[in-house]
């Protein structure tokens, strides 16, 4: 039984050590994308701690009896680490987006958003169609979009009038469909000639303009680009442009970032917005095929004019990312006291952001 007892503790301590190593590996804040990477299995580090924690405590092991030991320790501080991280998007953690007051009858006041991305070499858009017909939205948002799924999503055209389209066939094309009128509406490449992002406003039925940022930056893989450089550049150069905007804001696409991620909570301070998922539930849309690798790559953040009515993550449609849907209800009175639940951006975050744009600004293309 000794050796038995010595291979769990070597299991252990292998499996600690590599959990406690991909923690801290993310508070270096450095770019490289097999730094970056560890920022999104979060919940599955989590996992292989709890197991080398029980290894480490299996009965009749050389660390059970012991009453303090450093593997252990170190492995706890890692998991409780990883749990604050994760936590705010738990529904035991208070909402930060407060549920709608209005009736879901009131559609003067209520703006919908289906958020897709399609899987460029998935050739079945029939399902695609299907849950946005079945989910009925003011706006679809399909990334990873080339001139195929153009000519299969222009069958929206009917009931969504005013767009706005960039198909590509390098997987970054992007289509936007409205039923609301689009006003002001352009396609930018921020920092990428290849990467389009959406920006302009959309109407509601109360004639309130929304202001709407859609974008779909490279992640940080070695496919895609080396860094994340240019990943967060983009998302803080979209939140410097909109810090000063006081009107109803959205923010949407597939920002290939997590929202716990270190970038993402600088870009929601720098813009501030509210995730809806706070306090709700993660909503992980990747990787639609495997349950067990999962995180929430799509995102919807606003303003504090809109309250919640309803968030969904979406039914498979072939792609390796699930679509998500939101419902929000603008309720602008009070919009004050929902802001509060955001954290100011500080000296030392423009300070970041400036610097991060400066750096992306010198970096070569991949």
């Amino acid at each position: 039984m000794t050796d038995i007892y010595l291979v769990l503790r070597g299991l252990g301590l292998g499996l600690g050590g590599v959990g406690v190593l991909v923690t801290l590996l993310p508070l270096l804040r450095q770019t490289a994308w097999w730094v970056r990477v560890f920022d999104f299995p979060r919940l599955q580090i989590v996992a292989g701690l709890v197991l080398s924690l029980a290894l480490l405590q299996a009965p009749g092991t050389a660390l059970a009896w012991l009453p303090v030991h450093l593997p252990t320790v170190l492995v706890l501080a890692a998991i409780a680490y990883q749990g604050k991280r994760v936590w705010p998007y738990t529904p035991l953690h208070r909402k930060q987006v407060y549920d709608a007051q209005r009736p879901a009858t009131d559609m003067a006041n209520h703006l919908s958003l289906l958020v897709t991305n399609v899987l460029m070499y998935n050739r079945d858009a029939s399902r695609c169609l299907g849950v946005i017909r079945q989910y009925n939205p003011d706006i679809v948002l399909a990334v990873e979009t080339d001139d195929w799924w153009l000519s299969q999503l222009a069958l929206l055209a009917k009931d969504y009038p005013h767009t706005c389209h960039a198909p590509l066939p390098n997987t970054y094309g992007m289509l936007v469909f409205s039923r609301l009128p689009l006003r002001a509406k352009e396609i930018q490449y921020i920092l990428d000639p290849d990467i389009p992002s959406f920006h302009g406003r959309v109407e509601l039925p109360n004639g309130v303009p929304v202001a709407l940022h859609f974008v779909h930056p490279k992640p940080p893989a070695p496919k895609e680009s080396k860094t994340s450089t240019r990943r967060d550049a983009e998302l803080l150069l979209v939140g410097r442009a909109i810090q000063h905007h006081d009107g109803p804001t959205i923010v949407a696409g597939d920002l290939n970032d997590v929202a716990w991620s270190h970038t993402s909570e600088l870009f929601r301070r720098l813009a501030r917005l509210l995730d809806p998922r706070v306090g709700r539930g993660l909503l992980p849309t990747f990787h639609a095929d495997y349950k067990l690798l999962r995180w929430p790559l799509d995102h919807v953040f606003h303003s504090a004019h809109f309250r919640l009515q309803h968030l969904e993550r979406l039914p498979h449609i072939g792609s390796d990312h699930y679509p998500i849907y939101i419902r929000l209800s603008y309720e602008p009175q009070g919009w004050q006291d929902q802001e509060l639940e955001l954290e100011a951006p500080d000296a030392a975050d423009r300070l970041e952001a400036r610097e991060k744009i400066q750096e992306a600004a010198t970096e070569p293309l991949d």
